[in-house]
């Protein structure tokens, strides 16, 4: 616990400096721990030391850890998701970081419906362009929002992307860069249903950078909890 507690501090001294070199404050971020490599042991430690929001992404593993824990803590599913495992996911987790096809936010809408209940749901960009990644091209993102913001079930909280691995911040900058400005462009519609304010961007190697360039949540699992990323 005393380990934990002493990277959770460490990381939100990191965070707090990208806040200044950036002219942010840093209530504006907030922190996802990634916890799809520990159990939920684990993950109780993690809320008792005071961070209060659980990434996970597969359903079937994250579902026991979710019953072991009463719910408790607000749950992001944040990997690729597929339609079957829909229903699972509306009746536990608040935030879907991972929607990228229309067919998918359809069955979103109607699961949700089922049980009376919006869905919080960041639109995923593959910004980079990697075929290993999952997500809408930039050129398709704003025509998605303005299709999937007719859905009543669903609410676009924000965008979502992963950047590549590198060593050097520099080079991944332009990405959380171009992402931000996605975001505007879909703000400058002028819709209210397209309010979008948040941006899921940031891991563990990078999320100093995505902080300075507009991070709104941080998805956090090896610089906390251990484990990938």
């Amino acid at each position: 616990m005393e380990d934990l507690r002493h990277r959770w501090n460490r990381t939100r001294e990191l965070i707090e400096a990208a806040c200044r070199r950036s002219g942010r404050d840093p209530r504006d971020v907030r922190v996802v721990a990634v916890t799809k490599y520990v159990d939920a042991d684990a993950i109780r430690e993690v809320l008792d030391v005071g961070l209060t929001d659980i990434g996970e992404s597969r359903v079937q593993e994250a579902v026991p850890k979710w019953k072991a824990l009463d719910g408790r803590g607000t749950w992001h599913f944040i990997g690729h998701l597929q339609r079957n495992k829909v229903k699972d996911v509306v009746t536990r987790f608040t935030y879907i970081h991972s929607l990228d096809r229309y067919p998918l936010a359809e069955e979103i809408n109607r699961r949700a419906r089922q049980v009376d209940r919006i869905m919080r749901c960041f639109i995923q960009v593959n910004v980079s362009g990697e075929q290993s990644k999952f997500g809408l091209p930039p050129s398709e993102v704003v025509e998605f929002a303005r299709e999937v913001a007719e859905l009543p079930y669903i609410r676009i909280e924000g965008l979502m992307t992963m950047a590549p691995r590198s060593d050097n911040s520099e080079e991944i900058r332009p990405i959380f860069r171009r992402l931000r400005e996605i975001r505007d462009e879909i703000r400058r519609l002028g819709d209210p249903k397209l309010q979008v304010p948040h941006l899921s961007m940031g891991m563990s190697q990078d999320y100093t950078v995505a902080v300075e360039e507009g991070a709104t949540w941080l998805r956090l699992g090896s610089v906390l909890v251990g484990g990938s990323r």
